[in-house]
């Protein structure tokens, strides 16, 4: 298979893994509030994105059970039936069945990640992962917005029945391109040694500390993001403005922010960059806190979007850079497994528990105090500096 060919797939099978992600966090929120839903049951959504963070503990049987390939045009199938049975259920008064529903979504497409991942590496050869990369990320960017963004506008047309519809019809179609997908011959991997990594990294110095401050760095931004929606919704907006501006052009600047970070982490360096883009990040939430207290209107608003979105890619790039930078080479697939789900677990932790803090507090104190969340994170720095190898060392040599 031509290069050419490979990333085409690439494409595909990502703009695929990202269309789900962007329903579940873009869509839903804002159908919610829109049907009467309560802060409350709208954080408690956030639980909905488990299957994401603790896909590692079914991934094995992913790799060993059936092909890719099939996983993954099940997974849409899956995803796309769920859609069409969406608008059956009362929007307004969310019950068991409805929740166990959208469970079944997450879980699919958690499900169809594992798979694509394990079939984009078996198709890649050496010396193709970066093009690859980049091809990725911009697929997974553009699903986003359209499966985000795009929807939500749609809906202020169409209708959300219409919505769901469109959407489902989009998985199924995708679901016949993956069944079509070239076959690959992947080596079956040995068992991962999960426990044993676990255990060389608590021995480490300083690293209990380091884990929690992946838990805590991005805490304040995992906060706020699950009530922008609702907020936006409740200031009046229309469902095309919040489809547009808080969604596709937030996407946008979250990418344009992560490559400025990125640059900026190569300049000035990892540790450094983690103090700076991270205090942007944090400030940044005062943004939104600030517009919810003075009542201000649309260009108020646009400006706390624009900056959240901007300066959470800023940290963005620091943090990714130093979950990479945290992970020995011997290690690096398990031990960067482990740290994304750890980050997950906050984000999902978080995001249930913002619906009843905002319920009580008010949209405005609320923002205000996602800001005060950011900092404990800042008083691990001193253990994290040994693991960020600031002078471009790795880091365990500098732990050791």
């Amino acid at each position: 298979m031509t290069l050419r060919a490979k990333l085409l797939w690439v494409a595909v099978l990502y703009f695929a893994e990202g269309f789900p992600f962007g329903i579940v966090v873009d869509n839903l929120p804002v159908y919610f509030r829109l049907h009467g839903v309560s802060l409350v049951d709208i954080g408690l959504m956030s639980l909905l994105g488990l299957p994401w963070t603790l896909k590692v503990l079914w991934a094995p049987l992913v790799d060993r059970v059936g092909h890719a390939r099939r996983w993954i045009a099940g997974a849409l199938t899956a995803m796309s039936a769920v859609l069409v049975a969406l608008p059956a259920f009362d929007a307004a008064a969310p019950g068991t069945a409805l929740w166990a529903l959208l469970f079944a979504l997450t879980l699919a497409a958690a499900t169809q990640d594992i798979a694509i991942d394990a079939y984009t590496i078996g198709l890649l050869e050496r010396g193709e992962e970066g093009l690859a990369n980049g091809v990725r990320v911009s697929a997974y960017r553009a699903a986003l917005i359209v499966g985000g963004g795009g929807l939500v506008a749609v809906a202020g047309m169409a209708g959300w029945r219409a919505v769901f519809l469109l959407a489902a019809a989009m998985l199924l179609g995708l679901a016949a391109v993956a069944w079509r997908a070239p076959a690959i011959a992947v080596e079956s991997a040995p068992r991962p040694a999960w426990l044993p990594s676990l255990r060389g990294w608590i021995a480490r110095p300083g690293a209990l500390a380091v884990f929690a401050f992946v838990l805590t760095y991005k805490l304040g931004d995992a906060s706020m993001g699950p009530m922008v929606k609702p907020f936006w919704v409740d200031r009046g907006l229309s469902v095309a403005e919040i489809g547009l501006v808080s969604t596709t052009i937030g996407v946008a600047l979250s990418v344009v922010g992560a490559l400025c970070g990125g640059a900026f982490t190569s300049r000035v360096g990892l540790f450094r960059s983690l103090w700076i883009l991270g205090l942007a990040q944090a400030f940044s939430n005062l943004g939104y806190a600030a517009a919810a207290a003075a009542g201000a209107g649309r260009p108020g608003i646009y400006a706390a979007s624009a900056l959240e979105s901007f300066t959470g890619g800023l940290g963005t790039a620091a943090f990714l850079a130093f979950l990479m930078r945290a992970c020995e080479k011997e290690q690096a697939a398990t031990q960067y497994a482990l740290l994304s789900a750890l980050f997950g677990l906050t984000r999902t932790l978080a995001g249930a528990a913002s619906g009843v803090a905002t319920a009580r507090l008010g949209y405005a104190a609320y923002f205000a105090f996602t800001f005060v969340l950011a900092f404990p994170a800042y008083l691990l720095l001193p253990w994290v500096r040994a693991w960020s190898g600031e002078d471009g060392r790795r880091a365990a040599d500098a732990a050791t």
